[in-house]
């Protein structure tokens, strides 16, 4: 088996706990290479975590030789650049969620990535994580009977702006405000479990005024499947509450989709309460079947084809036009 030599462009937060690591400790995986536009953050960041390369140029990682695969950590705005950069230099591409600033940006990156022949994986990392596999083993197998509905309520204090706007509510930075950035999990989930959503249409309101992005956003969906939805997103709320409930004839499952508390299964055989506990570092496990599949093994669900769909999804809520 070869091992794939990464670089990543942008090592902000995401990359120390969350996924850098992952690229070191997944099989046949080496983090060779770092970039960020501060040169300082960036050779700090490569000594802290044994990279042997660090730049502040993303076309020096992206064109040295010793780099065989780009993940792309950036801030979406830059998503669309970068992957044409490492899809022209023959690199497969592994994106930050959500993918690109609008569906018709996603668009253009599977075609760009299409006409180079490289692979597109975006970082819809529940996919593999062992918690949510097991949900959709559930459901899966049966354990509620046949899906009808899907409800999800979101509700977070607001966003600390005592040291500026985030980039994360900057809508020509992020695509829009904190829902693009959290929501999108959810539904990529329920995307991965359920099959596609083919209609969908929502309300946004700025309720807080803080900043210039929405900040509650409410929709109705369907899926393919025939299987209905709502979801409630709430980021000007005085607490904090985060559960989705998937409900069938035979039972329901109730999950938070970002705290790592046990998940209820109510079936006819009475509750349970289940607990599956994630890795440390929540990426490793798509990075691996990444990793997996450039050696020939087998495929990562994650692709760009698939995560163009959630942003399609959150697009229209927002009245997008692509």
């Amino acid at each position: 088996m070869k091992t794939i030599r990464w670089g990543i462009i942008g090592v902000g937060d995401v990359c120390e706990v969350k996924s850098g690591p992952g690229f070191q400790k997944a099989r046949n995986s080496e983090l060779v290479a770092v970039m960020r536009r501060n040169g300082e953050k960036a050779k700090d960041f490569a000594e802290r975590h044994a990279v042997p390369k660090w730049y502040d140029d993303a076309d020096a990682l992206i064109n040295d030789d010793d780099v065989d695969a780009v993940y792309i950590a950036t801030p979406p705005y830059a998503h669309k650049d970068y992957t044409a950069a490492a899809a022209k230099a023959g690199k497969p591409v592994f994106v930050e969620k959500p993918m690109a600033l609008s569906y018709s940006e996603c668009q253009e990156m599977i075609a760009t990535c299409q006409q180079a022949n490289v692979p597109l994986w975006v970082a819809y990392y529940r996919r593999c994580l062992p918690r949510f596999v097991k949900i959709k083993e559930l459901i899966d197998s049966g354990a509620i009977g046949n899906v009808g509905t899907v409800s999800i309520t979101l509700r977070k204090p607001p966003v600390d702006i005592g040291q500026g706007i985030p980039w994360r509510v900057q809508a020509d930075l992020s695509g829009g405000g904190i829902f693009v950035d959290v929501a999108v999990h959810t539904l990529d989930f329920l995307d991965y479990v359920l099959g596609s959503i083919s209609s969908v249409s929502g309300t946004t309101h700025n309720q807080g005024k803080l900043y210039d992005a929405e900040d509650t956003v409410n929709a109705m969906f369907s899926f393919e499947s025939g299987v209905t939805g709502v979801g409630s997103w709430y980021f000007n709320s005085h607490d904090y509450f985060d559960e989705t409930v998937i409900a069938g004839t035979e039972g329901h499952i109730a999950f938070s989709s970002f705290n790592d508390d046990a998940f209820k299964l109510v079936n006819e055989d009475g509750e349970q309460l289940i607990q599956v506990d994630n890795p440390p570092h929540v990426h490793q496990p798509l990075i691996q079947t990444i990793v997996d599949e450039l050696n020939g093994n087998g495929l990562c669900p994650s692709t760009g084809i698939s995560a163009a769909r959630t942003t399609e999804v959150t697009d229209k809520i927002l009245g997008i036009s692509s």
